[in-house]
C-alpha cells in the first residue's frame, strides 16, 4: 500500500543534507513544507533556458552556438514534453515530470554556474528511467550548460541505483521522527486517499 508521495527535488536536497551539506534539520523540514523561497536568478534563467530549446521562447538571450549544441543532442523526434512519471518503490510513490523523451531515451535539461563531470550520477531523476521503462526509454540524459559549453551525462536501466532506494529509505524514517513538524500532508497518503501524484502540486 503506498504510504509517502517522493518526488525528485525534495530527495536530491535530502540527499544534500545526508551529506553535510550546508542544509540544516529546520530548512530540510521547510523544503519538505514547501515553504515559499524567492526564485534566485540562477532559476529563472534555467527555466528561461529550457523554453528557448525547446518552444524557441526569447532564445535570443542565450549564445546561438550553445543553443544550437544542445538542440543537437536531443532525440529526434520528440515525442512528448513534460512527461508524467511514477514509479511504485515499496510503499513509497517516485513521481515527478522529464523536460522530454524521444522514441529510445529521456531528457532533462540542466544549467549550472560551475560543471563537474558525474554531477547527477546519483541524481533521483535517475528513476525515471524505471518509470518510463513501459514506454520504452532506455537512455536518461542530462544535457547541462554553463553557459559556456555544452556536457552529457547518460545513464542506463543497468546503472546502479542501491544508493538512492537506501536515501527514500532513510527520508521515510526522517519523516516518521519529524512528523509533527510535516504540515504538507500531500506528502503522506492517508488511508482510501488517491495516490496519484499528478494530483498534487510539485
Amino acid at each position: 500500500m503506498i504510504t509517502y508521495r517522493f518526488y525528485p527535488s525534495l530527495l536530491n536536497v535530502f540527499s544534500r543534507y545526508l551529506q553535510g551539506g550546508n542544509l540544516t534539520a529546520q530548512s530540510l523540514i521547510d523544503s519538505i513544507n514547501r515553504v515559499p523561497t524567492p526564485t534566485t536568478a540562477a532559476q529563472e534563467r534555467g527555466v528561461s533556458f529550457e523554453e528557448a530549446v525547446v518552444k524557441g521562447t526569447d532564445e535570443e538571450r542565450f549564445d546561438p552556438e550553445i543553443i544550437k549544441k544542445v538542440r543537437k543532442l536531443l532525440p529526434r523526434p520528440i515525442v512528448e514534453t513534460q512527461v508524467y512519471c511514477q514509479w511504485e518503490i515499496d510503499d513509497v510513490l517516485f513521481y515527478g515530470y522529464v523536460d522530454l523523451i524521444g522514441k529510445f531515451k529521456a531528457v532533462d535539461l540542466k544549467t549550472t554556474a560551475s560543471y563537474q563531470p558525474g554531477r547527477f550520477v546519483h541524481n533521483h531523476q535517475n528513476l525515471y528511467l524505471h518509470a518510463l521503462k513501459r514506454k520504452g526509454i532506455k537512455l536518461m540524459e542530462y544535457v547541462i550548460t554553463d553557459f559556456t559549453d555544452v556536457y552529457v551525462e547518460s545513464y542506463t536501466l543497468t546503472h546502479p541505483i542501491d544508493k538512492q532506494l537506501e536515501e527514500i529509505r532513510l527520508l521515510k524514517t526522517f519523516l516518521e521522527e519529524h512528523r509533527p513538524l510535516i504540515t504538507d500532508k500531500k506528502i503522506f497518503v492517508l488511508p482510501g486517499e488517491e495516490a496519484d501524484g499528478r494530483r498534487r502540486n510539485q
